[in-house]
This record gives structure tokens, sequence and C-alpha cells, in this order.
């Protein structure tokens, strides 16, 4: 008999924060969706990468973050790597989106979302 690991929200932030600390992303911000109607997810986390590489090297930390302390829990879905301009990563009720700044400022998801509940996190470098 096989049990798949229950994992919270909570704790699945908690991991993607770390994966992208790892390999030094910026601008991180959780924005909370939960109270608006008809969401896609319950959040969206969304940082910056430096570029290409940075954003493909945030990406996968973030992968082996969740997978190492999750249980090997896999993303549903992952867009954009190819490119690594935007990479999208959908854990179902937690989607990330890694951003090259320009890109981020030109597409403003956090206006576009602006009723979600805003969380910036604080980096040491």
């Amino acid at each position: 008999m096989t049990f798949k690991k229950e994992i919270t929200s909570n704790q699945l932030i908690s991991d993607i924060i770390k994966g992208i600390e790892k390999v030094k992303g910026t601008d991180i911000t959780i924005m909370d969706l939960r109270d608006i109607e008809n969401t896609v997810c319950d959040y969206f986390i969304l940082c910056n990468g430096s570029s290409n590489t940075q954003v493909n090297a945030i990406s996968g930390a973030i992968q082996k973050v969740v997978s190492q302390a999750e249980g090997h829990i896999k993303p549903w879905h992952v867009e954009g790597e190819s490119n690594a301009e935007w990479v999208l990563i959908d854990y179902v009720d937690v989607v990330v989106h890694i951003f090259q700044k320009h890109i981020r400022e030109h597409y403003d998801i956090e206006g576009l979302w602006g009723d979600a509940k805003f969380i910036n996190i604080e980096t040491n470098y």
C-alpha cells in the first residue's frame, strides 16, 4: 500500500522560498489569492532572476528543494524553461512565476491581481 504525503500550502511556500533564496532570486512576493473569486490557485509566488541562466537556476533549485523536502513531489506543470525569461512552475494550489525584471514589469502580474494580499520577502544578499 502506498501513501501520498499530504503537504500544506504553507509548507510548500516555505520550501519554494528556500529554493529561490538558494540561488539568490530577488524581489520575492507572495500573493494570497484565496479571498478572490474564481482564481486559478490559492497563491502566486513571484521573484526575479538577473539572466536566463539565473532564472533556470531558480527553477531548478525550487524543484529540487520541494522534491527533497516533501517526498519527491513534482510540479503539475512547468512552462518557459526553454527561453528562461518567464518560467512558471505549477504546484496546483501554489503557482511560482520566475521572471527577468523587464518581463515582470511588462506583464505586471501584481497590477492584474491588485485585490490580492501581498507579502514581500526580505532577502539578505
